[in-house]
């Protein structure tokens, strides 16, 4: 799992491994007897075999959730999530995301990087079956011996056709996301979907001091969504509040677009997670100043993602879906790094190996690898 789904960049000729690697299940088979399945089983039903106390198994299941997963449908390998954080560890950047962004700008810049913002790539030009430049929608096109494509969109457009090579119709695009199982006419030997769901965010401005004890993440299970868990994020960063007398907290929940369409849905929802968060004893309700509710077409709006999806990272083994049976999951394994023309390189959520901060970082160094070394390198030793 780990060198083949997180440290491999993955080309075309790998394909054939890759999925036949993931097809079969690395789990062990669960211990409790009588269970005759013709599938592995699933991560909540690893979670129950193993953990044995519907604490831990929440825990589990909530963690896999944050990755946009169904633990009743993913496979039990996703447990492989819980393992990297806890040998990894988790890690905060003060300021959040956007520090991180500004001190990658900076690294970049002072090793001679030029960035071009507000410059949309609408196509790139090949010759030869090889790239040789790119068009932006507005200026002159510019030479380029290599292109990464990091969209959701531009991804379906360098899926060319080519020896072993992801087909069109392998390909996750615009709108075809989905939670694997919940398109009910796909038949069971359909190219299943990359599981892929967004996120409802609530931006809270509280008055009042950050108490001292406050946990920098708090997970809520409440009773009324218990496969949607609540994330309460309260980090102690100087930089997410104007002043110690106020306190910042952001809550999200992993869902689909269409489950806080409209402004008023997404307000109801972030009523009901609010409360949710003080019935768990967190009290932010009545120290709210106010509030920012960030929806799926915000997401989409900002980053160009389709409704605000994040794909989830690629998994071994077989899903489960219409009342447990197994999916050949064509979806788990994600477009390779290289594509079929000579200096086109797939990056991001939705190439391999996958979504999530970690893993679509990943995708960036593959490709700086592939680059740097040659289509032939295999990854660091």
């Amino acid at each position: 799992t780990r060198r083949p789904l997180l440290e491999e960049p993955l080309t075309a000729s790998g394909l054939p491994a890759l999925r036949a690697g993931l097809a079969r299940d690395p789990y062990p088979t669960p211990h409790r007897k009588g269970l005759l399945r013709r599938r592995g089983p699933t991560l909540a039903e690893a979670a129950a075999d193993e953990l044995r106390d519907p604490r831990l198994e929440s825990m589990l299941t909530a963690l896999a959730n944050s990755y946009g997963l169904d633990a009743r449908e993913a496979p039990a390998g996703a447990a492989v999530l819980a393992y990297v954080e806890h040998t990894f560890g988790s890690w905060y950047v003060r300021g959040g995301m956007r520090a991180f962004a500004d001190a990658l700008y900076e690294r970049c810049t002072e090793r001679g990087v030029q960035f071009r913002f507000g410059c949309e790539v609408v196509e790139v030009a090949t010759e030869d079956g090889a790239v040789r430049g790119v068009r932006p929608a507005s200026g002159a096109p510019g030479d380029a011996e290599r292109a990464p494509g990091g969209r959701e969109s531009a991804s379906r457009d360098l899926l060319t056709p080519g020896p072993q090579n992801f087909e069109p119709a392998d390909a996750v695009v615009v709108g075809g996301a989905r939670v694997p199982g919940s398109a009910a006419e796909a038949g069971e030997d359909a190219t299943a979907a990359v599981p892929a769901l967004s996120r409802l965010t609530v931006l809270l401005a509280l008055r009042g001091a950050r108490p001292a004890d406050t946990p920098h993440r708090t997970v809520v299970h409440r009773a009324d969504a218990p496969t949607r868990p609540l994330t309460v994020l309260r980090p102690d960063d100087p930089a997410l509040r104007p002043d110690d007398a106020h306190e910042s907290a952001v809550l999200s929940v992993a869902l689909r677009p269409d489950e806080a369409d409209g402004e008023e849905a997404a307000a109801r929802l972030a009523d009901r997670l609010t409360e949710a968060a003080d019935a768990a004893g967190l009290a932010l309700g009545e120290r709210v100043l106010w509030r920012e509710v960030r929806t799926p077409r915000d997401i989409e709006a900002e980053t160009g993602a389709p409704d605000g999806l994040v794909p989830a990272p690629a998994l071994a083994g077989p899903w489960a879906r219409d009342g447990g049976r197994a999916v050949r999951e064509a979806g788990s394994v994600r477009p390779p790094n290289s594509a079929a023309t000579k200096g086109l390189y797939r990056v991001g959520g939705w190439a391999h190996p996958g979504g999530g901060a970690a893993h679509a970082g990943m995708s960036g160094a593959l490709v700086a690898g592939l680059i740097v070394e040659g289509d032939d390198w295999r990854g660091s030793a």
